[in-house]
């Protein structure tokens, strides 16, 4: 590629806009990254479908509007728009979001930003969408969250949490993590259907993964939930085994007869048999601390108080994680709040320093912890964001804390001792209402304002077994949670004045 063509002089307003995005991007990103975007497009060129005419090939990437998927989509833009100087033609890029109810506001404003920056918007290359569940539609920053997700998001929290005594990995990341890949197999269908998938894992990781997916819907999969395969091959085939493993999931969490929560939870396999990975592992990495200029100048990124939690820098749930932390404390274990907070962070920390997170975010979470004042500040911001984005209140996480009414109620007696003693000369008449007796519609209530949820809800989570504190004790939740690094054995006390013990607690 010679300086000339690298500096054509625009012709029309698409040109005029893809030479100023280059321009941007090549002041703001250091020449060695530069000159492997430039290598990775050259390997790119030679993996696309439809090579003499490049416009025909559709390159799909997955952006979650954080810090690292910030990065990637910066580089794949450069690759773009490298191909666009040197053949005068370049491929069509998909940008695709999923959107769950932890996303607060300040992420799509992220997103917007970098997509100004680098000219997206004004490139009609390039199409930029928006996953809401099932629901596809065009990224608008002002775009609301839609009520449907909200309360999708809300159940399974619930239902979840009332399982694990709000383990904060399976009660806010299970069902999250099925709806992006769903959102990777819609986003990959849609329309005319993509040829690439961007991804910045190795080849090993991905072959890991897909063993890991492959073992794990083998183990949950029984002959009532699953469903041929035989059809779907490379990321269909895997899109499919994810498939299996929602069903049996939600099977387990929401009960077998709630047909449509299942159905409205199941992962996207409709992908093109045509499509396949592309990874820029071998040119580039995601190491935040190498490119911190390049994010929160060039590409405006800036993290919020409420999306940048911990690992992550695009969704706030972490910090309600914490925040549960604090309450079972404070209320299961009768020790204090800002104690179960400081377990939460310390562990949270050390997830941050093996992400290879830069020491400077390390420092700016543990800041925001660091003093009395600083928890009780995080504990109020954790307590709006829980109402004002699910829902739910304090009353109801409490309850979630104590997971009382799953295997067959074993901690009700004790939650209603605690907590709602006025109804501890009800405790059978309870009981009776959760096995499926008609109950008195003012307990019925009562139950629904502590919990959340509906009788027929309580009425699954009684069936169910539940999940010790160190884990264990259930089984379709623990085979998830088994393998997963965003976990760790802490020392700790289940009550006020010890004896101190060990426990597994697992969140982001």
């Amino acid at each position: 590629m010679t300086t000339l063509e690298l500096d054509r002089a625009p012709t029309d307003d698409v040109a005029r806009a893809r030479d100023q995005a280059f321009a941007g991007l090549r002041a703001a990103m250091p020449p060695d990254i530069m000159a492997e975007a430039l290598r990775c497009s050259g390997r790119l060129e030679a993996e696309l479908p439809h090579r003499p005419e490049l416009e025909r090939n559709l390159v799909l990437v997955a952006f979650g509007g954080g810090k690292d998927s910030a990065y990637m989509l910066a580089f794949v833009r450069a690759m773009q728009l490298i191909l666009d100087k040197v053949h005068g033609r370049t491929f069509r890029m998909r940008v695709a979001t999923n959107r769950h109810a932890g996303m607060p506001r300040a992420v799509l404003e992220n997103i917007d930003r970098e997509y100004r920056a680098l000219r997206l918007t004004d490139d009609p290359d390039c199409e930029l969408l928006l996953v809401d569940g099932d629901e596809i539609s065009e990224f608008h920053v002002d775009s609301p969250q839609r009520e449907h997700v909200v309360r999708r998001n809300r159940t399974d929290i619930l239902m979840t949490g009332h399982r694990t005594f709000a383990d904060g990995r399976p009660t806010f990341c299970n069902s999250c993590n099925l709806s992006v890949f769903n959102a990777f197999g819609l986003a990959a269908a849609y329309g005319d259907g993509a040829d690439v998938l961007i991804t910045g894992d190795s080849p090993q990781e991905q072959r890991q993964y897909t063993f890991w997916v492959g073992r794990l819907a083998h183990r949950l999969r029984t002959a009532p939930t699953a469903r041929p395969r035989d059809g779907l091959s490379g990321f269909g085939r895997v899109l499919g085994q994810l498939d299996d493993i929602a069903h049996s999931y939600f099977a387990d969490i929401h009960g077998p007869d709630d047909t449509g929560a299942i159905a409205e939870r199941r992962v996207c396999t409709d992908v093109p048999e045509r499509l396949r990975f592309f990874t820029i592992y071998g040119e580039t990495a995601y190491a935040a601390g190498d490119h911190f200029e390049l994010l929160t100048g060039f590409l405006g990124f800036q993290f919020d108080d409420l999306a940048f939690s911990f690992t992550e820098s695009d969704c706030a749930n972490p910090a309600l994680m914490a925040h549960l932390r604090g309450l079972k404390a404070e209320r299961l274990f009768q020790r204090s709040y800002d104690e179960g907070l400081a377990e939460y962070v310390e562990f949270a920390l050390g997830l941050m320093r093996k992400k290879e997170i830069p020491d400077s975010l390390v420092e700016m979470m543990r800041a925001r912890y660091n003093s009395p004042d600083a928890l009780q500040r995080m504990r109020r911001t954790a307590e709006e964001y829980a109402l004002t984005t699910f829902g739910l209140t304090e009353e109801q996480l409490v309850c979630m804390t104590y997971s009382p009414f799953a295997g067959q109620g074993g901690g009700l007696e004790r939650f209603l001792d605690r907590e709602h003693p006025r109804l501890t000369g009800r405790l059978g008449e309870i009981h009776d209402l959760l096995a499926g007796a008609v109950g008195d519609p003012a307990l019925v209530a009562e139950l629904e304002r502590i919990s959340g949820l509906e009788p027929s809800q309580l009425r699954v989570l009684y069936s169910r077994s539940v999940q010790t504190p160190g884990g264990g004790g259930a089984p379709v939740i623990d085979l998830i949670l088994a393998g997963d690094p965003h976990k760790a054995v802490i020392e700790t006390r289940h009550t006020t004045h010890g004896p101190n013990t060990f426990e597994q607690i697992s969140g982001r």
